[in-house]
């Protein structure tokens, strides 16, 4: 009997063929630690990578430590400009949100404000209400802790990669007004609406006329169950037909804002007189009388018993 081999036949010649090539590594080039240093930093300002320019030798240094291999020391490299990349992009996205002032959620009072329990405050700090879209309202008097609250929500928001502005409703309506009269407002509404949350505050505090009025319903409009808006108001809804002039147009933004939204009132009690009173409380109290001096001229009772239970003031070489 014949054998013959796999190879000599055709379905062995295509079998072979089908076989995957050798693995052909890239040629490399040995360099010396400052040409590789050079090399290294020359790149990195090409790719914009600035953390692995400065941390590559540090990095490097600390892998031949602990004896890493070549591939757990690039992930070391890679990961740290990640980190910083990450870092730097919360304090550019926190800056471009113009908060006025720096406000945390972890600084508030709850007890200032017991119609905010701390597992609420959990559930905004997470964020989750704005990827779905849902408005938070807050109402309040002044002095309760509106602001605070706003700006440290949108800090949070900023913090975790989301774009976010502050602005007051008299701001954001000259705004509007200035980019309507130069032809802009397309521009300006479009790029209000691409941002993951709107900070509105002050809503309430000043009077718009029916342009400025129709001119925020626009914005309102535009980000309605896509992007959400956080406002803050020391008026009630009843009220804001004030601000709006046209009763139904101030209907369709309450509307608008209260659907699906998370409502919270801050009370009427402001911090800011709280602690004015305290302060003057503080100020008012009257120093303690002062304490009569001993005569050393006065000389003791020879009928005063001694207490037993009070330790002498003596030496003990007196006491002797």
């Amino acid at each position: 009997m014949t054998v013959t081999h796999p190879t000599t036949t055709a379905a062995g010649r295509r079998a072979a063929g089908r076989r995957s090539p050798a693995v052909v590594l890239p040629p490399v080039t040995a360099l010396s630690d400052p040409a590789a240093e050079a090399a290294i930093g020359v790149a990195c300002r090409v790719l914009s990578l600035p953390t692995v320019r400065e941390q590559a030798s540090l990095l490097a240094a600390a892998a031949a430590r602990e004896r890493l291999s070549h591939k757990a020391y690039l992930a070391e490299v890679l990961s740290a400009e990640c980190d910083d990349r990450h870092a730097r992009r919360r304090i550019r996205l926190v800056a471009e949100a113009k908060f006025p002032r720096t406000k945390r959620l972890e600084d508030l009072d709850l007890t200032a404000i017991p119609s905010l329990p701390p597992a609420t405050l959990a559930l905004l700090a997470s964020g989750a209400w704005i990827d779905a879209g849902e408005p938070v309202v807050l109402l309040g008097d002044s002095g309760t802790g509106k602001t605070h609250l706003l700006i440290g929500l949108g800090t949070a928001a900023a913090e975790q990669g989301r774009r976010v502005r502050y602005v007051t409703t008299a701001g954001l309506v000259n705004e509007l007004i200035e980019a309507a009269d130069d032809k802009q407002l397309s521009r300006v509404v479009g790029r209000y609406a691409r941002l993951d949350l709107l900070c509105l505050d002050e809503v309430g505090y000043v009077h718009l006329d029916p342009r400025g009025a129709e001119l925020l319903f626009q914005i309102i409009t535009a980000r309605e169950e896509k992007a959400s808006i956080a406002c803050a108001s020391n008026a009630p809804f009843s009220e804001w037909g004030a601000t709006f002039t046209d009763p139904r147009l101030a209907a369709a933004v309450v509307d608008r804002l209260t659907f699906r939204a998370h409502i919270i009132q801050t009370g009427t009690d402001s911090y800011r007189l709280r602690a004015t009173r305290a302060a003057k409380t503080t100020s008012r109290r009257p120093p303690p009388p002062p304490q009569p001096e001993p005569d050393p001229n006065l000389e003791p009772d020879p009928n005063l018993e001694p207490d037993p239970n009070l330790e002498s003031d003596l030496e003990p070489e007196a006491r002797s």
